[in-house]
């Protein structure tokens, strides 16, 4: 068993419609079809495609909170059959993520008291991933005291304080303005290069997937989306969204997406 390693072979899921004697079953197409990707451990990996290709929906599967319809989805060598304590997940809309009647200490703590951790036991591991992603002074406040990029560490630090070896983030810094979004982008390279964790990171927008990931997967469009080409990114961080390296890794990925949108 490789720690921190993911693999997906044949991955196949499709969506059953509703039925009705008025809407008779119907075979619906596939949303991912026949998705194969080794992702190695401490990995920083991007999912890059246009919005609806099936992303978020394979991300789903991996974190366990969808089930595949036929396939293999391995995480640390074991099947995926369920949500589980090796993989946090931090969503895009953090309003809808954490608690609004628990301070920000207590959203993070959160986690570690459903698992019956003592006071004792939650309090240095709480305020060590409150210092990592920079809230450790802030940890007293309420989320409607937060601005929308501190929301966002608070997930971040809720599901690093149950220790996952892998960090699943779907669009997470979609809906911040450009500036946060860029002081957060900094925040995440920092924090997985801290922790060596792998991060499976979800989004359609091109410029993002340069700057942050080791590798790109990206996705045909839908339906029956697949995996079509994945892009190891060789040069070092902390890069410079300026730099030549940059600019040509974002001209290839603009290639593979057609005039029309992502």
């Amino acid at each position: 068993m490789i720690k921190n390693s993911i693999e997906l072979k044949h991955v196949f899921k499709k969506y059953q419609a509703p039925t009705s004697f008025f809407a008779p079953k119907k075979e619906n197409p596939f949303v991912l079809q026949d998705i194969n990707l080794k992702i190695a451990p401490g990995e920083f990996h991007i999912f890059l495609g246009r919005s609806g290709c099936g992303k978020s929906t394979l991300l789903n599967i991996i974190a366990g909170f969808l089930p595949k319809t036929s396939g293999q989805v391995l995480v640390n060598g074991h099947e995926v059959a369920a949500p589980g304590r090796d993989r946090g997940v931090v969503f895009q809309n953090a309003d809808a993520a954490i608690f609004p009647w628990l301070t920000v200490y207590e959203n993070v703590s959160y986690g570690l008291k459903m698992q019956h951790f003592s006071e004792k036991e939650r309090t240095p591991i709480v305020n060590q991933s409150l210092k990592l992603v920079g809230l450790d002074q802030h940890a007293n406040k309420y989320p409607y005291e937060l601005s929308g990029g501190m929301k966002q560490r608070v997930q971040i630090a809720r599901s690093i304080s149950n220790d996952p070896d892998i960090l699943i983030l779907d669009e997470p810094f979609g809906a911040l303005d450009a500036q946060t979004r860029r002081i957060m982008q900094d925040e995440l390279i920092r924090i997985w290069q801290k922790t060596k964790k792998t991060i499976l990171f979800v989004t359609h927008d091109i410029q993002e997937a340069a700057y942050l990931g080791q590798k790109i997967s990206i996705f045909s469009p839908a339906p029956a989306s697949n995996i079509y080409k994945t892009i190891t990114v060789d040069y070092p961080y902390p890069r410079n969204v300026f730099s030549k390296d940059n600019e040509q890794l974002v001209t290839e990925l603009n290639n593979y997406f057609p005039i029309g949108g992502r």
